[in-house]
């Protein structure tokens, strides 16, 4: 067995993980950590979140000194639901104890010139892990991720963005020079779990934001290698993405091509399903599951993926980066 330890078990991402790493057959959660002064320091695991009473006891303790020492103590790898710049200071200090991390925020995804000042708001002052970290699209990335120390876990519209367009890509068919638009809808969870009133169920309705400013559209462009763009909504729903998806074909492109560039990309991939009808947010809420689907028109095509944004988007692809990295099949612990 396997020690898991996750940092910012508190969080909405934290707590699906400790419940996921709970019922593997191959892990045993080690321990369960939160920032020294957060208000969920030293409480039960399930008096933060009910419905996992029975499931995860844990106490959920801080991450001070003593806490530090104790989750390093036995501890095989540790994942972190915390945010950008915590993971940045938080996993070398763990890679140093020759534990290998997952880390499910920003802080590593990409390695490119002056991009965590411009979109994160901070400079980067790990670069050595940055350059040795793995990007954690477990479809396109097994065998990186399989040799990894440091995995990080796409965002959840980044991931269900790539996985619909990346076959593409891949295949040649997208039109030179044009770009590709991501229209995406998420539920509030996705913002966290902190009150805030523009996040409240009373105040969302249907609205967009970020505005050519969203960190997470240079994260899926750098990653598909094509300009996108990329406008995100907040729904008044509470978990789920479903992004539809424009693209311009160049001239020729058949629909038959269309369909062997997707079924080339995600033969043998379980948890990318290739749906016969318009996915749902319904349809993958609570599931590890991306489903895609897609029609064309001329040298138009729509593509639709949907995914949990907790799950696919943040802590089931998390312990699916885990199972490949530790030769476990992709789907233990998830289906």
């Amino acid at each position: 067995m396997l020690n898991v330890v996750i940092i910012g078990a508190s969080g909405y991402a934290g707590a699906e993980l400790a419940a996921l790493v709970q019922k593997h057959p191959h892990l045993n959660l080690h321990g369960l950590f939160v920032s020294a002064g957060s208000q969920d320091a030293n409480k039960p695991f399930s008096s933060l979140h009910p419905r996992f009473l029975g499931l995860v006891d844990l106490p959920v303790k801080p991450l001070n000194e003593e806490g530090m020492a104790e989750a390093k103590a036995g501890t095989d790898l540790v994942c972190l639901a915390t945010a950008h710049e915590v993971s940045m200071e938080l996993a070398p200090q763990f890679l140093a104890a020759g534990i290998k991390v997952f880390d499910l925020s920003g802080a590593f995804r990409v390695e490119q010139e002056g991009f965590y000042d411009q979109y994160y708001g901070f400079s980067h002052n790990q670069p050595e892990w940055l350059e040795k970290a793995v990007y954690g699209l477990a479809e396109w990335n097994e065998d990186a991720i399989a040799q990894a120390e440091l995995i990080a876990v796409p965002g959840c519209y980044p991931t269900a963005s790539l996985t619909a367009l990346k076959p593409l890509m891949s295949a040649g068919v997208i039109a030179s020079g044009t770009t590709p638009i991501i229209n995406a809808v998420s539920g509030v969870s996705g913002a966290g779990r902190k009150a805030a009133l523009n996040t409240s169920f009373c105040e969302v309705s249907l609205n967009p934001y970020g505005v050519f400013k969203h960190r997470h559209q240079p994260e899926i462009s750098h990653h598909l290698g094509n300009k996108v763009l990329f406008q995100p909504h907040l729904g008044n729903f509470a978990r789920g993405i479903l992004a539809t998806i424009y693209v311009q074909l160049s001239d020729g492109v058949t629909a038959e091509q269309v369909a062997a560039a997707y079924a080339k990309a995600y033969e043998g991939q379980p948890i990318v399903r290739l749906c016969q009808h318009w996915p749902s947010i319904s349809g993958v809420a609570g599931t590890p599951f991306c489903d895609l689907h897609w029609q064309q028109e001329g040298n138009q095509l729509v593509v639709v993926s949907a995914i949990d944004n907790l799950l696919k988007g943040a802590s089931s692809q998390a312990l699916q980066c885990i199972n490949i990295n530790y030769g476990f099949e992709q789907t233990c612990g998830l289906i």
